[in-house]
């Protein structure tokens, strides 16, 4: 048994320009944004009970992809390939995936805390 949930927005920019990228982000959904340890994301501030918005910097083209949280990143894997999702590739912590419909999507640690909080899903 494991659990996962909706944790992130994130908004992948092909910028040379990270900061202004985060700025119109910050703009454009009304919050404060803050640089990240890691000089490639840029925290958009939300509230605890909302999915975090994260402004990355990427070589591909621009989009917006989800990440899933999980207790059991493998399980969760598993659960989401027989629902026809692919495998893309293991990142650092975390897995891409790919819809049958085509777009990506990470399945990534908790990251909240660690915790998954209330509205998790529980998966047998």
């Amino acid at each position: 048994m494991h659990r996962s949930r909706l944790c992130s927005i994130v908004i992948d920019c092909k910028t040379d320009d990270l900061e202004a990228a985060a700025q119109f982000w910050s703009r454009a959904l009304g919050r404060p944004y803050k640089p990240d340890d890691d000089p490639k994301y840029v925290d958009i501030q939300t509230g605890d009970d909302e999915p975090i918005v994260l402004v990355q910097k990427v070589d591909h083209e621009s989009r917006v992809h989800l990440d899933i949280e999980s207790d059991d990143i493998e399980a969760e894997v598993k659960r989401l390939e027989t629902l026809g999702a692919k495998r893309v590739a293991t990142i650092k912590t975390w897995v891409v995936m790919e819809a049958p419909t085509g777009q990506r999507f990470c399945v990534v640690r908790p990251q909240h805390n660690g915790e998954l909080g209330p509205h998790a899903n529980t998966w047998e």
